[in-house]
């Protein structure tokens, strides 16, 4: 009789330190791939004696730089703020047959930075921007030879980044907007307000939890902006510090200690936004709003909704799309048009090009393995994460390092992957592995979060069922989990692989001259002033990229965008 109630307990203590033992091999694993490039690089910038912060902030012009970045951060994050909560407000108040409008303000994240950033450059640069071309036909512009706008300034990276920064503002207030009750709306309404007076004294207040949050997210990515400064500021002076950590790599020979002390502040000011935005939410129980009545109320449809919807998408996205355009069928790249110049001879060029196809090739090759391993890794964390409360140390570590990659720029991943992968003991320098290895730390907190969110809404209900009927966990996972949260799986699936082609700043840094991915491979075009192959490349990412939310919209279903 005891040997029959000992052999069950010896069994689950068994099973519970081979789930300790995995999940401790796990978080190993995570700390190896995510925290040892940082490290690396804090070690060197730190060695003898802090050559790296010394070179870096020993310079007379870093006060500028680091100015220049928060100038920048701040600047486009108030322009996406103050456009994203009204695109959010805007697509509330679509009539019915417009509703499909409600896609436009998050078309931009679909199309690729680096092909909206030379698409703008195509229609704004000084001498043969076709916007200014058009512009100096005014009567009050015919006297300039140049301008009258400049691309290439502070101003319109500034303008541009906050343009590209709005989607994402627009992704957390509209999420915050549905979960407002419509009885506030109606009470307000009752009671004589306007719509711009609902608007301040209602919605508005109601939004700051995620106002902040999304101000919180834009300016961590307004901080680690690297594509429009490197492609617009760098012939004009316009420096930020990832800038300068690109520069430090880049030039010969290579200074990583430098690059890691640029980067230094980019991490402490990432971690500064999380701690601010926990501060200023605070209790966020008094922020819930959902009453006890059975009907929802109409919002009233505005006509002048449509207006600004259509008008924020044709800015944002149609005439970037048409500079490329234009500028891919011509033979070069001036201020005049000619329909008869007009051919198909840059992307005859283009499909010609073996090592343009192979950056393409590895573009998807690497974007659809990353993704292979980022959905078992993170649907390992979130289980963690969501049922690991036995494993409290191992949860918050796991916890803490599969958030790091949200609040540090991909670039100060790039670098840290190029000197971690270019000395023994492993060197990949060179291979698609190193690019893969990277992708998958930046989608780490994507797999790990869209997973987790399905696995809380599953509760416990039908695990603990399942094991009352005797199965193990494997086996609970494989016939009860996994198929429950197939759409959320694919809807991660699809928006890991759309995020992955359009990488850029990673990629430059852990790129090799035989290894390109398509980004990389159309900055080189740039940088070489082969404009018209520079169009076709950005339409080329544009199509894939295309292809990858057809491809999202089939598995993931009609609202997968709303999930980026």
């Amino acid at each position: 009789m005891t040997s029959l109630v000992q052999r069950p307990l010896a069994l689950v203590i068994a099973v519970g330190w081979k789930a300790r033992l995995g999940y401790a091999v796990l978080v190993a694993a995570l700390i190896y791939m995510v925290v040892l490039p940082l490290y690396r690089l804090q070690s060197l910038a730190f060695g003898d004696g802090a050559r790296g912060y010394r070179a870096q902030y020993g310079r007379a012009d870093i006060g500028e730089v680091i100015w220049t970045t928060v100038q920048l951060a701040l600047a486009s994050v108030v322009i996406a703020l103050v456009l994203g909560t009204l695109l959010a407000f805007a697509t509330s108040r679509l009539p019915q047959r417009f509703s499909f409008l409600r896609m436009v303000p998050v078309l931009p994240i679909v199309m690729p930075a680096v092909a909206n950033i030379v698409g703008w450059a195509f229609l704004l640069s000084p001498g043969p921007g076709y916007l200014n071309a058009a512009m100096r036909q005014l009567p009050w512009w015919d006297h300039l030879d140049s301008g009258p706008v400049d691309v290439y300034s502070a101003t319109w990276i500034i303008i541009l980044t906050g343009f590209g920064l709005t989607s994402f503002v627009y992704l957390f207030v509209s999420a915050g907007m549905a979960a407002i009750s419509a009885e506030h709306l109606e009470a307000a309404q009752t009671s004589g307000s306007s719509t711009i007076g609902v608007f301040f004294r209602v919605v508005l207040p109601l939004l700051r939890p995620s106002l902040i949050y999304g101000a919180g997210v834009a300016l961590l990515l307004g901080l680690g902006q690297f594509t429009g400064p490197l492609l617009l500021g760098a012939n004009t002076g316009v420096k930020v510090l990832t800038t300068e950590m690109y520069r430090r790599v880049s030039e010969s020979p290579a200074d990583f200690a430098a690059a890691a002390a640029a980067g230094s502040p980019l991490v402490v000011l990432g971690l500064l936004v999380v701690l601010a935005q926990k501060l200023l939410l605070g209790d966020q129980t008094r922020f819930v709003t959902h009453g006890g009545k059975a009907f929802k109320s109409t919002p009233t449809r505005s006509w002048w909704a449509v207006t600004f919807v259509v008008a924020y998408g044709v800015v944002a996205l149609l005439l970037p799309l048409v500079g490329l355009v234009l500028v891919s069928l011509m033979p070069y790249w001036s201020a005049s048009l000619s329909l008869d110049l007009f051919s198909l001879d840059n992307f005859r060029t283009l499909f010609a090009t073996p090592d343009i196809i192979d950056a393409v090739v590895t573009s998807i090759v690497a974007a659809s393995v990353a993704v292979v391993f980022c959905v078992p890794i993170g649907f390992a964390i979130a289980n963690l994460l969501v049922r690991g409360r036995r494993y409290r140390v191992l949860r918050i570590v796991a916890d803490l390092v599969s958030a790091l990659p949200l609040g540090i720029p991909a670039v100060i991943f790039g670098v840290g992957f190029l000197l971690t992968y270019t000395q023994p003991p492993i060197i990949l320098y060179g291979t698609r592995t190193v690019i893969i290895l990277v992708y998958i730390v930046l989608m780490i907190p994507f797999a790990t979060r869209l997973q987790m969110t399905a696995m809380l809404a599953l509760g416990e209900t039908y695990i603990e069922a399942s094991a009352t009927s005797g199965a193990n966990p494997l086996t609970t996972n494989v016939r009860i989990v996994f198929p429950l949260m197939r759409p959320a799986i694919l809807s991660a699936v699809a928006l890991m692989f759309i995020l992955l082609t359009h990488e850029f700043a990673a990629s430059l840094l852990v790129r090799s001259p035989t290894t390109q991915v398509m980004g990389t491979r159309l900055f080189d075009l740039w940088s070489n002033g082969s404009y018209p192959l520079v169009a076709a490349m950005a339409l080329l990412m544009t199509v894939v990229t295309g292809v990858g939310v057809a491809v999202a919209m089939v598995v993931g279903g009609r609202n997968v965008l709303d999930n980026l």
